[in-house]
């Protein structure tokens, strides 16, 4: 039977790009890149770092312009001058990089641009209903009335993906919508996707998790360089076979094995003792937190967003001091941690683009950060050469792709620049070294770079405290997990114990799963 007159044919793609080439000054973007997206699918993009995924996606939603090519809609070609027109056309997207107003609540950046009106004015009870509704339904809380700045990055994750669903996009693109949630929140996510797409919505999912990609996704592109090197049927194919067309070989080996034997026993080099502080309301955000990180060992921290994690190593790095009401201390090789950024404590936070980079300055400029007083200096301050020169071994010891270590740190992808930052701390040799979400955005051949340095500075005998939301990242490569809830420490666990079915169970509190 023929489609009724004005509807499209049910074997016409939801969405398709047509070869798009994309240029950035030399450097060539997406080459000649053909997609489309079926009806009621789950269509996932992989590849690199900087191999041209979110460039892609970017052009979709009307926020690049292809140099040539075209996207359409339902088999009709549409031009795309900005996200306004995708979103007319029927477009969402939840881009990697934030894009809230922090100064605004939940409600009102969930329903900016799209808000309710009740007699000439935002009706602010129906945006608060909306996004109590949408957060019941999908399970994504998040209380409507705060403040999106004062929220740990899992929950701002929410919200973005809360203002999407709220638009109602027929095709929606998700750039790393599970980079800061909980295996248990993207299990719940991925539900949420198959119902949307149960209705005849599709889904295009940018990730680097290709677990996610088998066990979520109908179909898979692979990108190269900026070109597609492989489509698959995720029921078809496997995981190594998405590697060799990612990274053009096998992973050699799996993460570094965790421990090595007996675990290291002496004086802590971090040591955090009963603990407790409470925000700027008086909230206890931390209750009698204590643990140790000995030289030569990774200690793990495991935790829901929100469970005490972000006033733990603000503390531990001296980037939050002691105030009135809090208790407890921070030892660094037996000593007081000071006010402020130790030189003693190499540092890379979850935020790479907020705290871990300076978007106007370099990557040359940014690769030295903290590192000033060992680089050679001119006769007037510092020699530009040897800055160079050392951004230049670092790009290289680190796989960083950058057009050149004077371009802005803005113009590297996301895990390029998360690269960047662990160069930059790693390569300081510090006696403790502090790692949130290490692998968050990176793709597979990085992930496996990563770890390898993480163990390489265990095995050198500096004391490793990481924070990841990755439950196999932290079996792999962790001596010891902690788990945090309501901000306690609440289980330990070791080797084998370390099940990510206890984990589960300790993160959200389950009886019999803490101490």
């Amino acid at each position: 039977m023929s489609a009724a007159a004005g509807e499209p044919a049910a074997d016409v793609p939801a969405a398709e790009l047509v070869a798009v080439t994309k240029r950035f000054g030399p450097v060539l973007a997406n080459d000649a890149i053909d997609l489309a997206v079926a009806k009621g699918e789950i269509h996932a993009v992989v590849g690199e770092n900087g191999a041209g995924k979110s460039t892609l996606m970017s052009v979709l939603y009307g926020l690049h312009r292809p140099d040539s090519g075209h996207v359409r809609r339902e088999g009709r070609r549409i031009r795309l001058r900005s996200p306004a027109d995708a979103i007319a056309h029927g477009l969402g997207m939840v881009h990697q990089r934030f894009r809230l107003f922090p100064e605004l609540t939940v409600a009102e950046n969930v329903v900016i641009g799209a808000e309710p009106v009740r007699r000439g004015s935002v009706d602010r009870a129906a945006a608060r209903r909306a996004v109590e509704e949408l957060g019941e339904r999908y399970g994504l809380r998040a209380d409507p009335d705060a403040r999106v700045g004062d929220l740990p990055v899992g929950v701002r994750q929410r919200v973005e993906i809360l203002r999407a669903l709220y638009r109602g996009a027929e095709v929606l693109i998700l750039d790393e919508p599970t980079a800061v949630l909980t295996p248990g929140e993207a299990a719940r996510l991925f539900e949420v996707l198959r119902s949307v797409t149960a209705t005849g919505a599709s889904v295009l999912l940018v990730t680097h998790k290709l677990s996610e990609v088998l066990a979520a996704g109908d179909r898979v592109t692979v990108l190269r360089r900026g070109r597609v090197t492989g489509r698959f049927d995720t029921a078809r194919t496997t995981a190594d076979e998405l590697v060799r067309a990612m990274i053009g070989r096998s992973l050699a080996t799996a993460a570094p094995p965790r421990g090595r034997g007996a675990p290291p026993r002496g004086p802590y080099a971090l040591e955090v003792r009963d603990l407790s502080v409470r925000d700027r309301d008086g909230v206890a955000r931390l209750s009698g937190v204590s643990f140790g990180v000995r030289p030569g060992e990774i200690v793990g921290l495991a935790g829901v967003a929100g469970s005490g994690q972000r006033e733990l190593l603000d503390t531990v790095t001296g980037l939050r001091a002691l105030g009135h009401g809090d208790s407890g201390e921070v030892l660094l090789g037996g000593a007081p941690v000071p006010r402020g950024r130790d030189p003693e404590v190499a540092y890379v936070p979850e935020d790479r683009h907020g705290r871990g980079t300076a978007a106007e300055m370099s990557l040359a400029e940014n690769l030295l950060m903290g590192d000033q007083r060992r680089i050679r200096t001119a006769r007037f301050g510092l020699s530009r050469a040897a800055v160079r020169a050392r951004a230049r071994d670092l790009v290289e010891r680190f796989s960083i792709s950058a057009a050149s270590v004077d371009a802005p740190i803005s113009a590297l992808s996301g895990g390029n620049a998360q690269k960047a930052v662990l160069a930059r701390e790693l390569s300081r040799r510090t006696p403790v070294v502090v790692v949130e979400e290490p692998t968050q955005g990176v793709d597979v051949g990085a992930q496996e770079r990563i770890h390898a340095l993480l163990a390489e500075a265990r095995d050198r005998g500096q004391a490793v405290l990481l924070q990841s939301s990755e439950l196999p990242e932290l079996r792999a490569l962790c001596d010891r997990i902690l788990v945090m809830y309501e901000g306690r420490v609440v289980a330990e666990f070791r080797g084998e114990d370390a099940t990510d079915a206890r984990l589960g169970e300790a993160m959200t509190g389950a009886a019999g799963a803490v101490r």
